[in-house]
């Protein structure tokens, strides 16, 4: 639980704010009547803000909302370096996934696998391989049919 004091303004812990009157014995948990009689509000969760994927949530100290106090989150635009770092990982994240799927389909490349299943597998797999071609390439990523799917058509 954190509380505000209305005398200053600081924020606290339950804990803290036991700490801050060594000689009453509290109930516990704390209730918000008790912490109103010595001079306190109970600090309620506000709404989580929500950033868009190059952005950052952090909290931004605390706001009266219809006379109670809610914790205030706010949100702030990455630095390109971090906008960076997170395609990057993003992009190796789909390729390894890609390969995974490429992977997935190597069984359908050896020399007695019939054509029909060779045919369409091959055709995947050059698709796969164009995976980071597309325009959309890391976030929006459209994946072609897979082996389960190649194995249903056969």
């Amino acid at each position: 639980m954190e509380i505000r004091i209305r005398e200053t303004g600081a924020l606290v812990t339950d804990q803290q704010f036991r700490a801050m009157h060594p000689n009453t014995g509290f109930p516990v948990p704390l209730t918000e009547a008790t912490v109103n009689d010595f001079g306190g509000d109970v600090v309620l969760e506000g709404p989580q803000a929500q950033p868009t994927r190059y952005q950052v949530a952090f909290r931004d100290g605390v706001e009266q909302i219809d006379g109670q106090w809610f914790t205030k989150y706010s949100v702030s635009d990455m630095e390109q370096e971090a906008k960076d770092a997170l395609d990057a990982q993003q992009a190796k994240s789909m390729r390894d996934e890609r390969n995974r799927r490429i992977a997935a389909l190597d069984w359908t490349q050896g020399k007695d696998i019939p054509d029909g299943i060779s045919g369409p597998a091959a055709v995947v797999r050059q698709a796969l391989r164009d995976v980071p071609s597309q325009a959309g390439f890391p976030w929006d990523v459209q994946w072609p049919e897979t082996s389960t799917e190649l194995a249903k058509n056969n």
